[in-house]
C-alpha cells in the first residue's frame, strides 16, 4: 500500500515525538519516501539530526535553508504538492486548534494549508487536555475538512494519569493507513489464490524434469491483485523472484505433488483462484536416492502421470472465480475451448506459442480471455505488468456484472 508514497511527516511538540523515529523507520521499511515537517517545539523531544539519517532527507524546520554561504527557502507549496500522504503525529492540542482555525504561524502550517493529498493527524495529549470541549470542536472541524483522525488510545499518560489521549503507537499509525487506503479498493476483503512457477521433478538428487518457466506472469498477477487490496496466496514453483508486499504471502514449493497439496490447501478459503504455474504433467515414477552415475550409453526413464491441479479444483468450486491457462501450439482456440469446459472453470488464458513475445522466459505475453459464456476478447502483446492487469479487469467486470 505504501510502495513509492511520498510520505510528508509533520511533528509536533509533545512527548509522543519520541515514537516518530520508529515511525519515520517503519514508512521507509514499508517502502515509501519520507520527508519530515519538525517544529521548534518539537525539536526539544527528538532530534533533527536522527530524523534526517533514518529519511535519508534533511529535516526541515523552517522556512529559512541555508546551506554554505547560501541563504534559501523552504517552500511550502512544493512540499504540499510533492506529499501523496501527508501525516500530523504527534497532533497536540495547540496544532489541532491552529488546523481548525487557519493560524499560520509556522511552515509546518503552511504546508498543511497547502496540501492537496488526504491529510492524516494523530492527536496525542494529556486525559482533560483531550477531553476538553475546545478540543472536540478542533477535532469536528478537522474532520468535517475531510482531515482523517487515527484516533487516540487509552492508557499511561507522561503526567501518570491513565486515560484517553495517549498517540496510537507506530505500528498501529501505518496499519490505520493500509488499511484506510484499501479502502474502496474493489479486491478488498478478497481472498485471491495465484499458482506461479515451474516444477521441479527429481529424477536424483541433482537432477530434475522441469520447464522454462520463471514464475512471472503470476509473480504480477499477485502483485496486481493485492495492489487491487486483494489479500494473495501465491504458490510459487521454484523461482528467483519474491514479491515484497503486506497482502501477498507466498508459499513456496518443488514438485506438482507439493503444489496440488497447497493447492487445496488454501482453495476453499479462496474467492478468486488463478492457476498460471506451468506445471509439468510427468514425473519419474522412482526418484533415485543417489546421483545416478554416467555409465550406460542410453539411458530411459518410467514416467508417470501428474495429478491435474486444475481438473481437481474444477470439482471442488462452489463460490470460487477458478481461472485457468492454457498454453498451446495447434488448434489454440478450440483446445482452450474444450480445457475451459473440461475442468469446470470460469475463464481460461490462452498463449500460443505460435505468438512472438508470449509464453515463457520473457517480459512480455499476448493473451485471448475466454469464459464460459463465449465470451472472447484478445488482447496485444503487453508487458506481463500490463497483462495481470488486464486480466483481472476482465474477472471484476464478470463479478460485478
Amino acid at each position: 500500500m505504501l510502495v513509492g508514497k511520498n510520505i510528508l511527516l509533520g511533528i509536533t511538540g509533545g512527548i509522543a515525538a519520541y515514537k516518530t523515529t520508529f515511525l519515520v523507520r517503519l514508512f521507509i521499511k514499508a517502502g515509501a519516501n519520507v520527508k519530515v515537517i519538525l517544529t521548534e517545539s518539537a525539536s526539544s523531544f527528538v532530534s533533527p539530526l536522527t530524523l534526517a539519517t533514518l529519511s535519508k532527507n534533511p529535516t526541515i524546520t523552517s522556512f529559512i535553508k541555508e546551506e554554505g554561504n547560501k541563504t534559501d527557502w523552504n517552500n511550502h507549496v512544493e512540499l504540499g504538492l510533492w506529499a501523496d500522504l501527508m501525516v500530523i503525529a504527534p497532533a497536540t492540542a495547540n496544532t489541532m486548534s491552529k488546523m481548525a482555525y487557519g493560524t499560520c504561524d509556522n511552515l509546518l502550517m503552511a504546508t498543511y494549508l497547502s496540501a492537496k493529498c488526504p491529510v492524516f493527524f494523530a492527536p496525542a495529549m494529556d486525559l482533560d487536555m483531550f477531553n476538553h470541549e475546545s478540543t472536540k470542536i478542533s477535532l469536528d472541524k478537522l474532520e468535517s475538512f475531510g482531515n482523517i483522525m487515527i484516533p487516540a488510545t487509552t492508557g499511561e499518560l507522561a503526567s501518570g494519569l491513565f486515560g484517553e489521549g495517549r498517540m496510537a503507537e507506530p505500528e498501529d499509525i501505518v496499519s490505520f493507513i493500509k488499511n484506510y487506503l484499501r479502502r474502496g479498493l474493489p479486491l478488498k476483503d478478497k481472498k485471491i489464490m495465484i499458482t506461479a512457477g515451474p516444477t521441479y521433478e527429481a529424477i536424483d538428487p541433482v537432477r530434475f524434469i522441469g520447464n522454462h518457466s520463471t514464475g512471472l506472469m503470476g509473480y504480477e498477477l499477485a502483485k496486481a491483485a493485492a495492489d487491487l487490496g486483494g489479500e494473495v496466496i501465491l504458490i510459487l514453483g521454484p523461482s528467483n523472484l519474491s514479491p515484497k508486499h503486506e497482502l501477498i504471502n507466498v508459499q513456496n514449493v518443488i514438485s506438482a505433488e507439493e503444489m496440488y497439496d497447497k493447492a487445496h490447501e488454501y482453495f476453499g478459503n479462496s474467492d478468486i483462484t488463478i492457476c498460471a504455474a506451468a506445471v509439468a504433467d510427468y514425473r519419474p515414477k522412482n526418484a533415485a536416492t543417489q546421483k545416478i552415475k554416467k555409465k550406460q550409453e542410453r539411458f530411459s526413464l518410467d514416467l508417470v502421470k501428474n495429478k491435474d491441479i486444475l481438473l481437481a479444483l474444477g470439482k471442488l468450486k462452489k463460490k470460487q472465480y477458478l481461472v485457468g491457462f492454457a498454453l498451446e501450439t495447434e488448434n489454440e482456440l478450440e483446445n482452450a475451448k474444450a480445457k475451459l469446459k473440461k475442468k469446470n472453470l470460469d475463464a481460461i488464458i490462452l498463449n500460443s506459442m505460435n505468438d512472438k513475445g508470449a509464453g515463457f522466459g520473457g517480459n512480455t505475453n499476448k493473451i485471448t480471455f475466454l469464459d464460459k459464456n463465449s465470451q472472447i476478447k484478445a488482447f496485444e502483446l503487453k508487458t506481463k505488468a500490463e497483462v495481470a492487469k488486464d486480466i483481472l479487469n476482465e474477472i471484476l467486470i464478470r463479478l460485478n456484472a
